[in-house]
């Protein structure tokens, strides 16, 4: 995708929708794209996160590993959904995991240059942090609804 289909996208798109053009303009400068097969980690929890993504189509699913057993999925995201926040806070680790549910396209973007350019210009920084802490917020919401879900220590009704 070239830079200016990518920034007539992020126009368009809710997320971005409170940014004005140049700054979408400098986003857009930091996009590359990526593709993950089916089963393929978009990310692991502990690694290093320096990047954020859209994903563009497939779909792909929130997970926490667990110590034992299968993962615990916190949320399936789709088409045009944002993944990925842990490269705005530090230690700049990955959180949560990502795995590919199916073969995914995504616009990758470079948190270390979106970050530089936050702390460059605190306006756009602001702009940046108030989106982001939304989608914190709802990937932290779904988390403790799911984990509540599947908690069943033994003793408890």
């Amino acid at each position: 995708m070239s830079n200016v289909t990518v920034l007539e996208y992020m126009k368009k798109h809710p997320f971005f929708k409170k940014l004005e053009v140049p700054h979408l303009e400098f986003l857009a400068g930091c996009v590359s794209e990526r593709h993950a097969a089916k089963g393929e980690a978009v990310f692991v929890q502990g690694d290093r996160a320096d990047t954020f993504f859209v994903v563009l189509e497939g779909g792909v699913q929130v997970e926490v590993p667990a110590l034992t057993g299968p993962t615990l999925e916190i949320q399936s995201l789709g088409p045009n959904k944002i993944l990925g926040w842990s490269w705005l806070i530090e230690p700049y680790e990955w959180d949560f995991q990502a795995r590919a549910t199916s073969d995914a396209r995504l616009l990758e973007f470079d948190g270390r240059k979106v970050l530089e350019h936050c702390e460059a210009d605190p306006a756009f920084g602001f702009q940046v942090y108030r989106m982001f802490t939304v989608l914190m917020s709802e990937r932290l919401n779904s988390a403790r609804r799911t984990m509540m879900a599947n908690w069943r220590p033994a003793g408890f009704a």
